[in-house]
């Protein structure tokens, strides 16, 4: 049986660790990447006040009218900007499977305050750079989504550091590609079921992320978080108290040669009797290089040749993301 890597990365973040400590921690998160592709990772630096703010104030945007909520529609399919409602992203389709919606709704934003120069606005930044919609209501989300957005950065550096360094890259090797990066953050509520899911219908259908990787906050394990091990059983990810859940993407993947994985996951529904208690809250930061950024296979992981060609991060990722779009049903 699969054992869920928990990893605690304090000591390749506190200035005075000794280089041993430094290094198994790098030693763990390479073994969790190239045998599960998903660990759970404390002493991250993440203020809790962040994650229970923005948690609060989602909570309070998904408890509105629809129609308000609808203010903010995502504008089209291409863009994971704004609300997008119930019935209205499958999934599965990332991974070639036609299945009934997803049973979740969700609100997107990407990044914000940014230059009006050309790399940042002009025809090569759609759809990676769309502008974000901020809801009127709640008025607390907006800022809970920015501090939020601006607090998990240390996290995505210290990942990306730990990650260089188990493919003898230079520390900077992922932070280059990630200065002006598209990264999304997606906060997903999955309500109590008002009925009961149609045949192969899921909270979140089956499928591997298509970004670098995915940091993941979430509430409630009642119809939560599964991922397929490599002799294809599916193991419940726990929802560990302070921690984070981190899943490397298709991006990941490609860079190592797959000697690193992009795992498939899924959501699952909750038993039937679970009513209210399965109500959930995940916060997820999707972490996308720069649009223009080169994937190619990684020199410590070529060995007698690379098994995709280069790509960059919007040609691989663009048109995949937008087939997710469901049917836009009326409210």
């Amino acid at each position: 049986m699969t054992t869920f890597p928990l990893i605690d990365l304090s000591d390749v973040i506190r200035p005075d660790a000794a280089p041993a400590a430094r290094q198994a921690v790098v030693d763990a998160v390479a073994r969790a990447c190239a045998t599960v592709g998903f660990l759970a990772v404390t002493g991250h630096g993440v203020p809790q006040r962040a994650i229970d703010d923005l948690t609060a104030a989602s909570y309070a945007f998904f408890d509105l009218p629809m129609a308000e909520k609808l203010r903010v529609r995502r504008p089209k399919p291409e863009q994971n900007r704004g609300y997008i409602p119930p019935g209205d992203e499958t999934l599965a389709r990332l991974a070639g499977n036609e299945t009934p919606p997803d049973l979740k709704e969700m609100f997107a934003i990407g990044p914000f305050d940014l230059p009006d120069t050309p790399y940042f606005t002009g025809p090569a930044a759609y759809p990676s750079l769309a502008a974000n919609l901020w809801p009127a209501q709640p008025a607390a989300l907006e800022p809970a989504l920015r501090a939020y957005w601006h607090a998990i950065q240390q996290l995505i550096d210290t990942l990306g550091r730990v990650f260089a360094r188990a493919l003898d890259l230079p520390d900077s090797f992922f932070a280059e590609k990630l200065d002006k990066q598209i990264s999304q953050l997606r906060v997903m509520h999955y309500p109590p079921p008002s009925a009961a899911p149609l045949p192969g219908q899921l909270r979140a259908g089956e499928h591997a992320d298509l970004g670098m990787m995915t940091l993941i906050h979430s509430d409630n394990d009642v119809g939560g978080l599964q991922l397929k091990d490599r002799a294809g059983r599916w193991i419940d990810a726990p929802v560990v108290p302070g921690a984070f859940m981190v899943n490397l993407g298709d991006l990941m993947m490609r860079w190592t040669n797959d000697r690193w994985i992009s795992t498939p996951h899924r959501v699952v529904n909750p038993p039937a009797n679970a009513d209210w208690r399965s109500r959930r809250l995940a916060i997820g930061m999707f972490v996308i290089p720069n649009y223009d950024a080169e994937i190619a296979c990684i020199d410590s992981c070529r060995g007698t040749g690379a098994t995709y060609e280069p790509v960059t991060v919007a040609q691989y990722r663009t048109q995949r993301f937008a087939r997710t779009a469901g049917a836009q049903p009326a409210y």
